[in-house]
């Protein structure tokens, strides 16, 4: 039987499917719907033209994760090309026009042709439930941040001098004060002693030195600003939504630190000096939790943006940039573990202020950091161990 090569242009309703032979022409073109039913008949019908069919999605998740896991089940060989990469392969084929059809089968000839593609295979159980917890706290972080922006911006219109009073992203004392006091009249009324005794028995520590930053800004202020009470009443509203965030937050945190102890590379990930559970947690929702799919630490650097690539032309050379497509989370997720790292790992440490004595500056030492790394992370999970601290004399600046 012939080889076969199947492109599906991924929607969310539909999925277009066009089936190519060797010499790229088309056996099949199809458009179904994206339920199991129609997913089931459409894979059993290729499969009769051909049992060797190699399958190529232009998704890796989201509306083409039905088909995906179906393709898998039954043992497909399946790859993933960027939609962006169909989008500038398009323009070398016939036509300006643009149709699902088309883009089906450009899928399906660039999987033909091409080798560097990424293959898809069954996904980690744990890294998919790790990705939709990491990604539903990346969400509820972005609105807590928002939404504490959006309060201190009422707050400086009518009450500037609470305002300023307390840093609110980390005083949730500040945020329980706001629930039931937001102006100076208010505040002056309840007099310092009441309100200290109102936060205590709120279960507010440290409730009088609160209590005493409040009053005396709301003595520094006499004048009603006109919009006072709905401002007031939107800051409590806000103030309220902040601390049900924070309660969520740390609900999401207690699923992901269980759900993360429960994967085989979960040791290996934290001993490394600057991962804790959140970190750690990122990386295996964003790899996948199995470095087999990349290959080589160059190739999993690459993903995370860590690997420089080269834009030289004519006679100018050695010209390094960061690459166009990578992961932004991965980057940032090694970042933040280097930076911990060169404050209290001794061996990060050390690496770091060489780079800085090489003339780099901050961020470009901490992404070196980050860089050396990965190596070692990969080299920890390759390799099944914790990451031990070299005695001294041995170059341990991989750390």
């Amino acid at each position: 039987m012939p080889d076969l090569w199947a492109g599906t242009d991924a929607g969310k309703a539909e999925h277009h499917c066009t089936v190519i032979d060797a010499d790229a022409t088309v056996v099949l073109s199809r458009r179904v719907t994206n339920n199991e039913p129609e997913l089931l008949e459409l894979i059993a019908d290729v499969l009769d033209i051909s049992d060797e069919v190699t399958w190529a999605v232009d998704l890796n998740a989201g509306g083409a994760g039905l088909l995906i896991t179906l393709l898998v089940n039954h043992g497909q060989k399946l790859l993933y090309i960027p939609g962006s990469a169909v989008h500038h392969a398009s323009g070398a084929y016939r036509g300006s026009g643009k149709t699902d059809a088309k883009d089906a089968f450009v899928i399906a000839d660039q999987a033909r042709m091409r080798r560097d593609l990424q293959p898809l295979a069954a996904e980690d159980e744990i890294a998919v439930d790790l990705r939709i917890l990491t990604a539903r706290r990346y969400d509820l972080t972005a609105d807590r941040t928002r939404a504490i922006n959006r309060m201190r911006a009422q707050m400086l219109e009518y009450f500037p001098a609470l305002e300023r009073a307390y840093e609110y992203n980390v005083s949730k004392a500040a945020l329980l004060l706001l629930t039931g006091y937001q102006t100076p009249a208010a505040l002056r009324r309840i007099g310092k002693n009441r309100l200290a005794t109102w936060l205590k028995n709120r279960k507010v520590r440290n409730a009088p030195a609160i209590a005493a930053k409040a009053i005396e800004a709301a003595e520094a202020q006499h004048t009603a600003v006109p919009g006072e009470k709905t401002a007031a009443a939107m800051v409590a509203r806000l103030a309220r939504e902040v601390i049900a965030l924070d309660e969520e937050i740390a609900e999401i945190d207690k699923l992901i630190e269980g759900r993360f102890r429960e994967h085989q590379h979960a040791e290996m990930i934290t001993s490394l000096p600057g991962i804790g559970t959140l970190l750690g947690a990122e990386f295996i929702a964003l790899t996948g939790g199995n470095m087999d799919a990349f290959g080589s630490a160059d190739r999993l650097a690459g993903v995370a943006g860590l690997a420089p690539v080269p834009r030289d032309s004519g006679n100018v050379k050695g010209n390094l940039r960061r690459p166009r497509r990578y992961s932004r989370r991965l980057l940032r997720m090694c970042y933040l573990a280097a930076q911990v790292a060169a404050y209290h790992c001794p061996v990060s440490k050390a690496f770091y202020q060489r780079k800085r004595a090489e003339g780099k500056n901050h961020k470009q030492a901490i992404l070196a950091l980050a860089r050396r790394r990965l190596n070692v992370l990969w080299a920890l999970i390759r390799d099944n161990r914790t990451f031990e601290i070299s005695p001294p004399g041995q170059d341990a600046a991989a750390a």
